[in-house]
């Protein structure tokens, strides 16, 4: 056998080191626990818009009126007999609540102005928190405060509100365990042995602890929210499951060429391994495309994904290679009892024979590519066509459970003080001259006076008097597109007139405020995403698969994906029976950062198995130099490897839908969906359809672009590692000896 690349070479080290391989695993993972208990950080998200007014006002909130600046509980109490006659059972509750850690001071419902409903029936106080940030709050704490809420008290109906509450009621995220046992038995249907499923998993599993031991050690750098190590986990799963189903494949087809264990493991790295590294690369690539965001908690999430996804590449080609060094000689062994075996003969190559069913379907495609290209873009565009009429915001406690809490509490504010009181606006005005607030009264006076506005309270002064604090609440909604007018017209409009020559400035913040500029900056930086995501990705095809149409035709095929989920997701918001089968009965808000995070993870997911695809059918193509054929071998070749890869991904993203919380059951709907129609539509039906109709400029590239362009050879080869056949004339030697 020749000699093999760099990636065959470390398999080979690792195989015949397998003890000291899987110690070195076992010291960094304890040393990455280690230094995450001594130096680990916490979760923190700031989610407002950098530069915008909203961020303005919360810092001015946070020095001159930290009072102002705190986490705060809202406690909505109705009681159908006045709230006024149950005064002393309100009391009651209020000092109740007071006893609860964390809680700083309780706001006087009675005394506060808008505090009391106009009939009388509900009134709000507020609970101010000594945290800034919700995820501060011990959970144990806000539940303390349910059950205090929760308690039985004649006459009295009471919710809690906020977004400290709003996290205790959430619950678990997603379900990593239900992915895994989806996974093993995906892969025990595949492979029908208990060896060959549970070597991707182990090794998923392995990457995936010290990846997450780690994240503590990385919060200690960067601020990441609470939902980032369910992405990552996720990430890791999936990917790190799916990269070791392709080389498990690979090394068994590599056995049935006559080849030993030791052999057939460098082979698998030196070909599929080489598609692994690819293929997770472009997920990195992806990943930090949200760098462009411009946003702390995006790059806090990125960070945390990219880890993980990088500890899994490290362990698909070290530590796999190391346990094949184990179990490579019994990867079929405790086969299911009725499961057939696979196919053995070897075709060209040295590759398993395609079943019949693949190789049908890859002729069907290939003599009906015209009316399968046709009907793949159309079936996209349908699933993509209900975007457009999508509604960005952030969803609220109003698309809460309607068990919930939180959902309750917002549901009673609105029917008792008008939909505008769940969603108050914040004037933050720093004065000229401390202690002078003539400017004030004129302000107040304008702001009532604007279109849009059902109430101001008196201006509230800092203990310094140079800040003063006035709560505007909107006639509307905090998702109606009526209040996102009000804040501009407060902000271009009233605010500059009232204030004019007065020397005041006021900033519009609060969390209506914060999610609306959020919203606007997200949208003005998503073209840098989508643009530099897609261009690293193209010059990363290029230099893997020397061809310009394979470059372009992945990134279209791969924008057309996410687009498909873009409408899966937007179908699902509106509300109808799709949301309410998994738990959405409202009408809600797309947030708009769910686009830009989908797209970096589908559009690396993509990659992937447009690498898996293309790296089978680069290599018959070198091989035959037969388009057809190579387009043909290759689907066939790699079909049950995608679907079984994308059923894996499909089930672990499905893990985030039970979730109670709407921007993380969004998430995991999109994805699932985007990577079903991926592995279907696009890579079976679209991706070979329009290489057909390509023909021989599929693998087209200019000369001078080949020779600045490094060859990765991403497709390895494979000829290298083919057994030697005998040589016929020793044969003959040795029956005439």
């Amino acid at each position: 056998m020749n000699d093999a690349g760099p990636l065959g070479r470390l398999a080979r080290l690792a195989y015949r080191n397998r003890g000291r391989t899987v110690l070195l695993w076992l010291a960094a993972l304890m040393l990455a626990f280690g230094l995450s208990a001594a130096f680990g950080g916490d979760f923190a998200a700031d989610y407002s818009a950098p530069g915008s007014d909203s961020k303005a006002a919360q810092e001015l909130l946070q020095e001159k009126f930290p009072a102002q600046s705190g986490e705060i509980v809202d406690v909505v109490v109705r009681a159908d007999g006045g709230v006024e006659a149950a005064r002393g059972d309100v009391r009651a509750l209020l000092d109740e609540l007071a006893t609860v850690p964390h809680v700083a001071s309780v706001d006087d419902p009675f005394a506060a102005p808008g505090g009391v409903s106009p009939d009388g029936r509900t009134l709000v106080a507020h609970l101010r928190l000594d945290v800034t940030n919700p995820n501060d709050m011990p959970v144990a704490d806000s539940e303390r405060l349910l059950e205090i809420a929760d308690a039985d008290r004649a006459g009295l109906d009471v919710a809690l509100g906020g977004q400290a509450v709003q996290l205790a009621e959430r619950g678990d995220i997603g379900s990593e365990g239900l992915g895994l046992l989806a996974a093993a038995v995906i892969l025990l249907l595949m492979f029908g042995s208990v060896v060959a499923a549970g070597l991707p998993i182990l090794t998923a599993v392995a990457g995936l602890a010290v990846s997450s031991a780690l994240t503590g050690l990385v919060l200690r750098f960067v601020d990441a929210p609470d939902w980032s190590t369910s992405l990552a986990t996720m990430m890791g799963i999936g990917i790190g499951i799916d990269y070791v189903l392709l080389m498990v494949t690979r090394f068994r087809e590599w056995r049935a060429t006559g080849l030993d264990a030791e052999a057939a493991t460098v082979a698998t790295l030196d070909t599929a391994g080489r598609a692994v590294m690819v293929a997770g690369s472009t997920v990195v690539v992806s990943m930090l495309g949200l760098f462009a965001m411009g946003l702390s908690f995006m790059r806090g999430a990125a960070v945390v994904t990219i880890i993980g996804v990088l500890v899994v590449m490290a362990a698909s080609v070290t530590l796999f290679p190391a346990l094949l060094g184990y179990l490579g000689r019994h990867v079929d062994r405790l086969r299911l009892p009725l499961r057939r075996r696979t196919r053995t003969e070897i075709a060209v190559g040295g590759h398993i024979e395609p079943s019949r069913g693949w190789l049908a379907w890859s002729r069907l495609v290939h003599r009906h590519r015209v009316l399968t290209a046709l009907a793949g873009t159309a079936i996209l565009l349908v699933l993509a066509s209900p975007f457009l009429g999508v509604r960005f915001g952030f969803p609220d406690a109003g698309n809460n459970r309607e068990e919930t809490s939180t959902r309750q509490a917002y549901d009673m504010q609105a029917d008792g003080f008008g939909p505008g009181a769940n969603g108050p606006l914040v004037l933050v005005a720093d004065l000229a001259r401390p202690g002078d607030a003539t400017a004030l009264d004129g302000l107040r006076a304008a702001v009532a006076a604007t279109p849009g506005v059902a109430a101001v309270t008196p201006p509230q002064l800092n203990p310094a008097g140079d800040t003063a604090v006035l709560t505007v609440v909107p006639a509307t909604g905090p998702q109606d597109e009526k209040t996102e007018d009000l804040v501009h017209r407060l902000r271009d409009e009233t605010i500059p007139a009232a204030t004019r020559d007065s020397g005041t400035a006021v900033r519009v913040g609060g969390v209506t405020a914060t999610s609306i500029d959020s919203t606007e900056n997200i949208a003005g930086r998503l073209p840098l995403l989508i643009g530099g995501v897609v261009l690293l990705s193209m010059v990363l095809l290029l230099a893997s698969f020397r061809s310009i149409a394979v470059a372009i035709k992945a990134a279209v095929m791969n924008l057309f994906s996410v687009a498909a989920a873009y409408g899966v997701v937007a179908y699902v918001l509106q509300g109808g029976w799709a949301g309410q089968l998994i738990g959405i009965d409202t009408e809600t808000p797309l947030p708009a950062f769910v686009p830009v995070l989908m797209f970096a993870v589908l559009f690396g997911l993509s990659m992937d198995y447009e690498v898996f695809l293309v790296s089978r059918m680069r290599e018959a193509w070198n091989r035959t130099r037969d388009n057809g054929r190579a387009i043909t071998e290759g689907l066939a070749g790699t079909g049950s490897v995608v679907t079984a890869a994308a059923a894996i991904m499909i089930a672990v993203f499905a893990a985030f839908v039970p979730s109670p919380d709407v921007v993380l059951k969004v998430i995991g709907v999109g994805m699932a969906a985007a990577i079903l129609v991926d592995a279907t539509v696009v890579r079976m039906l679209l991706v070979p359809s329009v290489m057909h109709l390509l023909g021989r400029a599929t693998w087209w590239m200019p000369r001078w672009l080949g020779r600045v362009l490094p060859e990765l050879h991403v497709e390895g080869q494979p000829e290298r590692h083919l057994p030697v056949p005998p040589d016929p004339s020793r044969d003959l030697v040795e029956a005439a000896a």
